[in-house]
């Protein structure tokens, strides 16, 4: 196409070719006279065009790429350039030469639609692989809020979780000691002749969503005027007022929010709680692309899944625990001797074990003493140690010599069919003048210790095969112990490690026991425990047994003044660890310390309530008092409160304030609490 440079500043058309009319449908006398303007079209860039007329009023060439249409009025994309003709120095005609590129710019735009989705895919992606990350640590406090900030910070403006425990709460993090509340609970306290209403269709779109009777995402108006006591209601005046301050950071939203979009985190059974967030632009369910909510609805499936995972591990853990404990008898209390016993499941196996013991007072006279260790950690393994728990207790009854025990257990068990193989060792003890006459049978179990004076005797008499495969009748060996003296039951998880064999476990614990100048069971029992039990692989049960002498209420011990306990979570514990204060202030001649039976009953009884797993309890002599330690798994702080409005409880901490010195510190995977009990004599 030739067109000339006329004085006036216009470009008339002198002259096409046939590629043109082929190429635009505009005939040669269409065209002839009139300016290119006129293969404009609505989308053409006038500011590509003003680029071309500038560079042809200075003479100068350009080439360009722009939207021009056809004379049937269809788009098309041309790559036009312009080149002079010149007459001496003067510009008379110009060349414009238009290729037809739509094919490769389509390409161009579809390549580059292509990579912009790639892109948002490996966004989605990496989004989705570091929301999996976190939950891999989905026992830490604030893994939820983590989870939001990373929304956040790649794919929405604002967002939070909220968990359905007894009523929706904002959450940080997932509390595994918490009971989750059934499907169809109601948000709050409805009243009776509020249900009904709230369960007219689009009444109360939170809590059916809840129930799993609406799916998600939903948008959720701030300003609404649902009725109080309706889950819509309570989360939209928690969100609306967030702008003015009125609620927590977690909850505070921008001030131009008006509505949110609420996506249900699913669990195996129902609903767990929300995912509630605030689009990037614009508002409501719409404005969010597939990506986004593919995105999220992966996130709250996968913490859905992780939240359910880890409570029913909690949950699972807490009954196993619970029991196997309930399978083992309390702190055993026998007329003279003192006693002290120790379990504690390997916390790798979520399941209960075999490992068990047994004190027995089965006469004024005469004590039985048992410790067994059934194969497995399955509940297989616990219904096989309770049935043989149970033979041996009631054969002990009737027959108190160990061995003849022993061969009835093995008739027993074999016409039983208990389905594992188990070893124990099996003692009676009777009065004998100043001491006891100890006479014991083993069954394929470790021998216990005797000590006396720091000289360790291996009772490894009397032994014979796994219970139920002995064919001769059992042995019975004998032994006196002295005041003074004790014994060390135990099992193997006490003293076998992977870099040891047993047999230097043995030795291991025959060292330790010999050079203990505890003077009493719990402060022999715990210095074993603070020097073999440090990190246990296997089930672990101690007994120790230890017959007191005359001046036993005076003497000192020379041990370093430290106890230790793990204690179950759950409420025997707040008994168990009082006992554990009055035993050791008598132990360590503590009278002027009576105050710590309550500190130490308030202690244990928050982390029982508020946190979850073991409690760990200890017990320091500072030499001018008690000093008590209470670890749990709930990192929270504790906090002196006047008070839980409408109920009892909740001043916990103000008598543990008024009575001691106290503070608390973090400690691995939660926190540690400490009251110091002065003892006034000092």
């Amino acid at each position: 196409m030739f067109i000339t440079a006329d004085e006036g500043g216009a470009w008339p058309i002198v002259w096409v070719n046939e590629s043109f009319v082929r190429t635009t449908g505009f005939t040669a006398s269409q065209v002839m006279g009139r300016e290119p303007g006129m293969l404009r079209s609505a989308t053409t860039d006038e500011q590509v065009v003003e680029q071309l007329r500038a560079s042809m009023r200075a003479g100068v060439g350009r080439t360009e790429v722009l939207r021009a249409e056809a004379a049937d009025g269809s788009p098309f994309w041309a790559r036009v350039s312009v080149s002079p003709m010149r007459d001496a120095d003067t510009v008379t005609h110009w060349v414009v030469v238009l290729v037809d590129v739509t094919e490769l710019m389509d390409r161009d735009v579809e390549h580059a639609a292509l990579v912009a989705s790639e892109r948002r895919e490996r966004t989605s992606l990496g989004l989705v692989a570091q929301v999996s990350d976190l939950l891999m640590d989905i026992d830490d406090p604030h893994t939820l809020r983590e989870i939001a900030r990373l929304l956040e910070r790649g794919l929405v403006r604002w967002a939070s979780f909220y968990l359905n425990d007894g009523g929706l709460r904002a959450v940080d993090g997932v509390d595994a000691g918490s009971a989750p509340t059934g499907r169809g609970t109601r948000h709050g306290n409805v009243p009776p002749d509020q249900v009904e209403i709230d369960r007219a269709p689009d009444a109360d779109p939170v809590q059916q969503m809840l129930d799993g009777e609406r799916e998600g995402p939903y948008e959720l108006a701030l300003r609404s005027d649902r009725p109080a006591t309706s889950a819509s209601g309570w989360l939209a005046r928690r969100l609306g007022t967030s702008a003015t301050g009125a609620t927590t950071d977690r909850d505070r939203l921008p001030d131009d929010v008006a509505s949110v979009v609420l996506l249900p985190v699913p669990g195996r059974r129902r609903v767990l709680g929300l995912l509630a967030v605030v689009p990037r632009t614009g508002a409501g369910v719409d404005v969010l692309d597939e990506a986004t909510l593919t995105v999220l609805t992966l996130t709250v499936r996968r913490v859905g899944l992780a939240v359910d995972n880890v409570r029913l591990y909690a949950r699972e853990h807490r009954l196993a625990e619970t029991l196997q404990r309930a399978m083992l008898p309390e702190q055993a209390e026998v007329d003279g001797l003192d006693v002290w016993t120790y379990y504690a499941p390997n916390s790798e196996h979520a399941q209960v074990g075999g490992d068990w013991y047994d004190v027995l007072q089965v006469a004024p006279d005469v004590v039985g003493v048992v410790i067994g260790d059934v194969v497995g950690h399955d509940v297989e393994a616990a219904a096989a140690m309770g049935q043989l728990r149970s033979v041996v207790r009631s054969s002990v009854y009737e027959e108190a010599e160990p061995g003849a025990v022993l061969s009835r257990v093995d008739k027993l068990v074999a016409g039983m069919r208990v389905p594992r193989p188990a070893g124990l060792v099996l003692t009676t003890m009777r009065r004998h003048g100043d001491g006891w006459r100890v006479a014991y049978s083993r069954a394929g179990h470790l021998p216990a210790l005797h000590v006396r004076g720091g000289e360790v005797t291996r009772l490894s008499g009397a032994g014979g095969p796994l219970i139920g495969f002995g064919r001769a009748p059992r042995e019975s060996a004998w032994t006196d112990v002295l005041p003074g003296d004790f014994l060390v039951f135990y099992t193997d998880g006490l003293i076998e490690r992977r870099d040891r064999s047993l047999r230097q476990g043995v030795e291991s614990l025959t060292e330790v026991a010999g050079s203990i100048t505890a003077l009493d069971a719990a402060g022999i029992g715990e210095e074993v425990l603070s020097r073999l039990a440090d990190s246990p692989e296997d089930d672990v049960a101690v007994v120790v047994v230890r017959v007191p002498g005359p001046d036993d209420e005076t003497r000192r011990s020379g041990s370093p003044r430290v106890r230790r306990w793990v204690l179950p979570g759950e409420p025997a514990s707040i008994g168990r660890a009082r006992h554990a204060v009055l035993r050791t202030a008598r132990a360590w001649d503590l009278a002027g310390v009576g105050h710590a039976e309550l500190v130490v009953s308030e202690l244990v009884a928050n982390a029982v309530l508020h946190g979850w797993g073991q409690v760990q309890l200890r017990l320091y002599d500072t030499g001018d008092g008690l000093r008590i330690e209470v670890e749990d798994s709930n990192p929270t702080p504790p906090v002196t409160t006047d008070g839980h409005p409408g109920r009892i409880g909740g001043f916990g901490m103000q008598i543990v304030e008024r009575l001691a010195d106290w503070g608390w510190r973090p400690a691995r995977g939660g926190k540690l609490v400490w009251a110091k009990v002065r003892d006034s004599r000092r």
